[in-house]
């Protein structure tokens, strides 16, 4: 995509379901996180926080070009967050499949959807190619262990077991996948899993980020 309207304008089809506008943002984006207070979770910001801090000028058009992006969201009737992060919540008590953002999932609604996001600095996101991608509880043996932990048949109440626990929108590489970045400064839209998609969903995955890292500005709507 070349712009922000043709990126909400095209539709998702002929088995396409990422789209992306490739962007070189101005501004010193590490110089934002260096100053920020974060926490060593999710760190919510929003317009007053990111106007406060002082910045040099270089600092100041990165936090435009971040207010830009939410004003071009909210226009359209969306609610953009934007977080500063050093790691996600892992699973309390680890399963026979991983729930967390670090696996390989899927977003799922009931209606039509889909989700943006951009990562502005640190390590970005990363996605996997449908064809490259398997789903979790179609492995023989994770499907056994989920048999056994749900204590029934494979029926329609151990698929609606399965849908519960978002068991069934988690996504194993398959061997050989090269899964892709999505890379710094660039807007994505990516297809969700709803009732009469077009498309399957993108299949994607939040990045470890190390002590010691740089935290992640991160955009999701």
């Amino acid at each position: 995509m070349n712009s922000f309207d043709e990126l909400l304008a095209t539709r998702f089809e002929d088995g396409v379901n990422a789209l992306c506008w490739p962007r070189e943002l101005a501004g010193d984006f590490a110089e934002v996180v260096e100053t920020l207070a974060a926490g060593e979770g999710i760190t919510p910001l929003d317009e007053a926080t990111l106007e406060s801090l002082p910045l040099s000028a270089a600092g100041k058009l990165a936090i435009g070009v971040m207010l830009e992006d939410l004003r071009l969201l909210r226009e359209q009737g969306r609610l953009p967050e934007l977080n500063c992060i050093r790691a996600y919540p892992r699973d309390e008590e680890p399963g026979v499949v991983a729930t967390d953002v670090y696996s390989f999932h899927a977003d799922s609604a009931p209606v039509e959807a889909d989700t943006w996001l951009c990562t502005y600095h640190g390590a970005p996101s990363e996605g996997l190619r449908q064809e490259e991608a398997q789903r979790r509880i179609d492995l023989p043996g994770i499907r056994a262990a989920l048999l056994e932990e749900f204590g029934g048949e494979d029926g329609e109440e151990f698929r609606e077991y399965l849908s519960e626990c978002s068991y069934d929108l988690h996504y194993a590489p398959l061997p050989g996948a090269q899964p892709f970045s999505f890379g710094i400064g660039n807007l994505w839209r990516i297809a969700v899993d709803w009732p009469g998609s077009l498309v399957p969903p993108c299949v994607h995955r939040a990045p470890e980020n190390p002590p010691g890292e740089p935290a992640r500005l991160l955009l999701i709507s």
